[in-house]
C-alpha cells in the first residue's frame, strides 16, 4: 500500500506493476474498498499496466469523510492523479465507481486514454426500500444487496455463492452503513451521466453481466449509445452476476485487454 495526501486527508492505494508502465487508476463501488479488485490486478500488472487501486474517502484505510456526491469523487480522483504525478492515464470503475470514472472522462477527455465501465448504468437509480433499509435497517439491507449482486446458486454453485455471499458482506460492514447510505444517495443523485458520454473521447468498454439484475445489460444500451465519438463497445459476459471482478476474474481481464 502507498501512503499518500489528497485533500488534506491520508489516502490508501494499492500499486502493482512497473513504476514507468502506462498507469491504469480501478475505482472502487458503493460501500466497498479497493480489495474488490484483488483478483484482476495480478493479470492486469502482468500485461504491462501499472495498476492503481485507491480507497475513497472514508472506505477502506483512506481517512476524511464519505463524499456526497459523484461530481465530488470524480474531483476527488483528479487530485488524487495529480497527487500522483499521473498526466493521461486509463481509469476502470465498477458500479458506482463506474460513473466516478465516467465522470472523470467526461471533465478530462484528454487526459483519459481508455475508460472500463464495469456494472454500469446511466442513470443508476437506487431503489426507495434499499436506501430506506440501509438507513434504518443496515442488516437487511446488506442482505438484499447480497442477495442481487451475484449470479444465481444454480449458475455459480451453491458453496461459490456463500463465499462470494460472506466476502462482500465482511466488506460493507467494515465500510459502514452510514458510508454505503452516503454513496447509494450520491448514485441515485446523479443524472449527469448521459450528458457526460456525449464529452468522453477516448475507447469505451462496458462490461456487463448476463445475470446481472442491479445493472441489466439490456439496460445499459442507452448508455453507450450515448457516447457520440462512436468509441463505446459493450461486453457481456456469460453466467455473471453485477460482481463481475469476484465472479468472472479471468475473463473481464481477457475483455479489458483486448480493449487497451
Amino acid at each position: 500500500m502507498k501512503d499518500i495526501q489528497v485533500c488534506g486527508q491520508p489516502v490508501a492505494v494499492a500499486v502493482h506493476g512497473e513504476p514507468d508502465s502506462p498507469p491504469l487508476l480501478l475505482i472502487h463501488g458503493a460501500g466497498h474498498d479497493h480489495g474488490v479488485w484483488d483478483a484482476v490486478v495480478p493479470g492486469l500488472a502482468a500485461a504491462g499496466h501499472r495498476v492503481i487501486a485507491p480507497d475513497l474517502p472514508a472506505h477502506g484505510a483512506s481517512g476524511g469523510e464519505a463524499l456526497t456526491s459523484i461530481d465530488a469523487m470524480a474531483d476527488w480522483v483528479l487530485a488524487l492523479a495529480d497527487a500522483l504525478g499521473l498526466g493521461s492515464f486509463r481509469i476502470a470503475g465498477h458500479s458506482m465507481g463506474s460513473l466516478v470514472a465516467l465522470a472523470v472522462a467526461a471533465r478530462t477527455p484528454d487526459r483519459v486514454r481508455t475508460l472500463y465501465l464495469l456494472g454500469s448504468l446511466a442513470p443508476m437509480p437506487v431503489a426507495p426500500f434499499v436506501l430506506d433499509a440501509v438507513r434504518n435497517d443496515p442488516p437487511t439491507a446488506w442482505a438484499l444487496i447480497n442477495k442481487f449482486s451475484f449470479a444465481p446458486a444454480a449458475v455459480l454453485g451453491e458453496a461459490r455463492r456463500r463465499e462470494l455471499e460472506a466476502a462482500n458482506l465482511e466488506r460493507m460492514q467494515k465500510q459502514g452503513a452510514a458510508v454505503l447510505a452516503t454513496d447509494l444517495a450520491a448514485c441515485d443523485g446523479w443524472q449527469g451521466g448521459l450528458q457526460a458520454a456525449t464529452r468522453v473521447r477516448a475507447p469505451v468498454l462496458l462490461v456487463s453481466g448476463d445475470c446481472d439484475r442491479m445493472t441489466p445489460a439490456d439496460a445499459v444500451l442507452p448508455l453507450r449509445d450515448a457516447f457520440t465519438a462512436g468509441n463505446a463497445r459493450l461486453v457481456i459476459l456469460t453466467g455473471v452476476g453485477h460482481a463481475l471482478m469476484e465472479e468472472a476474474p479471468l475473463a473481464l481481464v481477457d475483455a479489458m485487454l483486448a480493449a487497451s
